[in-house]
């Protein structure tokens, strides 16, 4: 078979998947998922032997430090993995739910209620445990779902691969196995036919660098998800608690500086510039941080102990710099005043804004969604972390008595 006849098979063989799982029940899906994690633990040492080898392979090769880090399957991620399928497994079911009922002076009842998408393609590198989040997911909301990983994270996503789709034979029967699929095709050539299958595929979310990101996004001919890059800001005001701010400062920069989440500007009203810029000094000198103060491309996402810091001499000034050289992604305040806070939070146009709270919050799991598929900064249809709601559509039921239009 040619690369576009492959494509082509998987994507119906899900579209067939997906349809088989619109007639599972809730209990049958959080079956299959308890099933899954379930797989996950006792696959452990396979997995974690898969992903050193391709830890070691990346170091080998040269990889930047922000890859290796999000390749890195480490114990933690493992166990978090592994538990976010659960708590997934433990959230409502929104597939069916009636979001809003209305009856017409006629007698028409009109209700508006959650439905699957469909089938979606998520191209995503490095983080070996997308695969498994999304496909939680995925699941839980009747979707079937097409995983494209990195080359970098090869040996990983097969051993995944396999733990998922014979832990879904097993726990649902054979007309599941093609609800989570893995292309296995090495190449671009298999993403560019595979993004262009609208008949069959209904979204894409691709998950990595910008660059990938902007080159599926030119190529596809069906709706993608996604965010380019994660330039994240955090404000201190002139009437914050300083020991409150470094400590958010630090934390939304050097937490896990590879996240998209991860703060790369930092932005300071005049008025406290001059006490609390040589306090981010000192901090960022034991960190390891790198500030550039000297007009660095504000742009510019760093995914590495590196921040650009600029003063303002206003609220508006931070507004108006953040609405501008920001990516819509996550960004905060830090500031003892209700009213700049409500400025601020309302003003800033963004997916997340936070006042007193670090940026690294934006996450679906922090946000109680269990996993998440993707953060959005789009505006139709889903913005901010994508959890189950995030991956239903809707319909219109309309029930009558035998109306008819005059």
């Amino acid at each position: 078979m040619t690369i576009a006849e492959t494509m082509l098979a998987q994507a119906k063989a899900a579209r067939a998947a997906a349809r088989f799982l619109r007639t599972l029940d809730t209990e049958s899906k959080n079956a299959a998922l308890a099933a899954i994690a379930d797989r996950l633990e006792r696959s452990r040492g396979k997995i974690q032997e898969a992903n050193a080898q391709d830890v070691a392979a990346a170091k080998e090769a040269g990889y930047p430090a922000a890859l290796v880090d999000r390749l890195s399957l480490t114990p933690a991620r493992f166990d978090a993995m592994v538990r976010g399928v659960r708590e997934v497994a433990a959230l409502p079911d929104p597939v069916g739910e009636t979001i809003k009922r209305t009856v017409r002076p006629n007698g028409l009842s009109i209700e508006k209620t959650r439905e699957p998408l469909g089938v979606i393609a998520v191209i995503f590198e490095s983080r070996p445990n997308v695969g498994v989040d999304t496909a939680a997911l995925c699941l839980k909301t009747s979707n079937a779902i097409i995983l494209r990983g990195g080359k970098e994270a090869a040996r990983s996503n097969a051993v995944l691969a396999a733990a998922l789709s014979e832990a879904l034979a097993e726990s649902a029967g054979p007309r599941a196995a093609d609800a989570v699929q893995f292309v296995s095709v090495p190449g671009h050539e298999a993403v560019r036919e595979l993004v262009r299958l609208p008949e069959w595929i209904d979204v894409v979310i691709p998950r990595g660098g910008e660059r990938l990101i902007r080159a599926v996004t030119e190529a596809s001919l069906i709706p993608v998800l996604k965010h380019y890059k994660g330039v994240c800001h955090v404000y201190v005001d002139e009437s914050a608690d300083l020991d409150m701010a470094l400590e958010i400062t630090a934390n939304a920069k050097a937490q896990r500086p590879s996240a998209c989440n991860a703060a790369e500007c930092l932005l300071v009203h005049r008025a406290v510039a001059g006490e609390f810029l040589p306090r981010v000094r000192e901090w960022a000198a034991g960190a390891g941080v790198t500030l550039h103060e000297d007009g660095q491309d504000f742009s510019r996402e760093f995914l590495a102990l590196e921040m650009n810091v600029a003063t303002v001499d206003s609220l508006d000034g931070a507004i108006d710099h953040i609405n501008t050289w920001g990516s819509h992604h996550s960004d905060a305040i830090v500031t003892a005043s209700d009213a700049a806070a409500e400025r601020f939070l309302r003003d800033v146009d963004s997916a997340a804004v936070y006042r007193n709270a670090s940026t690294r919050f934006t996450d679906g799991a922090e946000f109680g969604m269990g996993a998440e598929i993707g953060i959005s900064t789009d505006k139709l249809h889903a913005r901010g972390p994508m959890g189950l709601e995030e991956l239903t559509t809707y319909k219109y039921r309309v029930s009558g008595d035998g109306q008819c239009r005059g």
